[in-house]
């Protein structure tokens, strides 16, 4: 009976169905881009930096708001001679205070913690965008490493066959060695770019699994997810001056130093606020002690009210340093703006020159594959006929597996450049494409949108 019911159990164990166990997710690139914005650690940390902003407000706010606060004092002295005075002294008093006055300080504290708050989002923004880039980079990059695995498995079986069909003739009388050597040398020459394909592959999902914010585990083979689609040409015609002009007006890092130059322009006013006056209103209750007997009695108790004013007429010229290193740091964030406008303006133009050029080698390479995959055909056909070599079917291959590997990456550096151009701008690409007005045109300018779009390839590989 034991060893019956252990058989039923090795049966249930093993024989349940696959998609009882745990399925392995597979994200799209859009969804790849929502899981990234939600669990990047990058993200994650801007995130409570925005929350600790806020905190910093509700601080600031603070210097409008009354302050409650209580104290106490109790002490028992010991005289050296007699005296009348009672030994023990105790007071203990509830105090509320407000500010009246303070020089523009409590203003300019909750101003520049408000700027803090918009700073901190700015750069959140900028974090998320330069993630949302990476990830779409990383995404391509996957699917263009998994599209060369492909091609060379392809070439590797494509080999392998030659080299087979050559010794099989070899056997048979009707070529030399030299044929079936040609073979396994192209055949040797093709496989280690199968593997160095697939640790690129490997490395890719790695990669992306960063980004994801996923820990894999010491002992993991695969990745724990998976991606769906394939590299795709997705035409896009933006203009140059339109993604300059965008790029000004809505790149967070543009306006992350915007807001450090109204920082300063606070903070001074901050700084200057120590040289001016400071006035609080206090009331409260107080219960203190009399130490002369002459004078009351001991316990006594009653309400406070009053004005309290301070104003440092002489600091050591403190303030003055102080007002001084802020204009400097407002200099340096103007400076700062500048360069930084600069540098969004280089990013803009090389994203925009690397998208034309990707476009100028993917139109080239398109044709090519045709090309080379005709003159193969053509290399088998003459080489059947005795027309050629067997050299010239080989270097055919060659030539087919290379071209096909150069327009892979020619749509994955396009498709790189359009991720980089829209964060750049910080547009989505659709905004940018200069080219969907041309596609609405009438029938007679129909010519000159089909020619824009000379570049875009076959959906499959295979097709022609």
């Amino acid at each position: 009976m034991r060893l019956e019911f252990a058989a039923v159990a090795l049966l249930l164990i093993f024989g349940l169905p696959a998609p009882l166990q745990a399925a392995v997710p597979t994200y799209a690139a859009e969804e790849a881009v929502a899981l990234a914005q939600a669990q990047n650690p990058e993200i994650a940390i801007a995130r409570k930096k925005v929350q600790g902003a806020r905190g910093g407000w509700v601080e600031a706010r603070s210097g409008y708001l009354p302050s409650l606060s209580s104290s106490g004092l109790y002490d028992k002295r010991q005289t050296q001679s007699e005296t009348n005075l009672r030994q023990e002294d105790y007071n203990a008093i509830l105090r509320l205070d407000q500010n009246l006055y303070t020089g523009g300080a409590v203003t300019s504290q909750v101003a520049i913690a408000r700027l803090n708050i918009d700073k901190a989002n700015y750069e959140l923004q900028e974090i998320a965008s330069r993630v949302t880039m990476d990830v779409r980079i990383a995404f391509n990059e996957l699917l263009l490493n998994r599209a060369k695995v492909h091609v060379r498995e392809e070439s590797v079986r494509v080999l392998d066959e030659e080299l087979r069909n050559q010794r099989e003739q070899l056997s048979a009388g009707i070529v030399g060695k030299l044929n079936v050597q040609r073979a396994e040398v192209a055949l040797a020459n093709e496989r280690p770019e199968l593997f160095n394909a697939q640790t690129e592959l490997k490395n890719s999902y790695l990669r992306l699994a960063e980004l994801f914010g996923i820990d894999l585990s010491p002992g993991a083979q695969a990745a724990p997810f998976e991606i769906s689609g394939v590299l795709q040409y997705r035409p896009n015609h933006p203009d140059l001056n339109n993604c300059l002009a965008r790029a000004d007006a809505n790149r967070p890092v543009i306006k992350t130093r915007q807001k450090d130059i109204e920082i300063e322009d606070r903070q001074y006013v901050l700084d200057r606020s120590a040289s001016r006056p400071h006035v609080r209103a206090f009331s409260g209750y107080e219960v203190y002690s009399e130490r002369d007997p002459a004078v009351g009695s001991e316990f006594n108790y009653g309400g406070v009210v009053g004005i309290n004013a301070t104003w440092n007429i002489f600091d050591g010229f403190a303030t003055k340093g102080r007002m001084q290193a802020t204009r400097g740091r407002r200099q340096a964030a103007v400076e700062a703006l500048a360069a930084t406008r600069r540098s969004v303006a280089s990013e803009v133009r090389s994203a925009f020159f690397d998208l034309q050029q990707a476009e100028r080698v993917l139109e080239t390479e398109t044709k090519n594959v045709q090309t080379a995959d005709e003159a193969l055909e053509m290399a088998k056909g003459n080489f059947g006929a005795g027309l050629g070599t067997q050299l010239d079917v080989l270097q055919a291959a060659s030539d087919v597996t290379r071209t096909r590997t150069t327009r892979l990456s020619a749509i994955y550096l396009h498709n790189v450049a359009l991720a980089r151009l829209e964060h750049a701008c910080a547009s989505l690409a659709e905004a940018l494409d200069f080219g969907s007005d041309i596609k609405n045109v009438n029938s007679k300018n129909g010519s000159a949108a089909r020619a824009l779009d000379v570049a875009k390839p076959p959906e499959k590989l295979s097709e022609r």
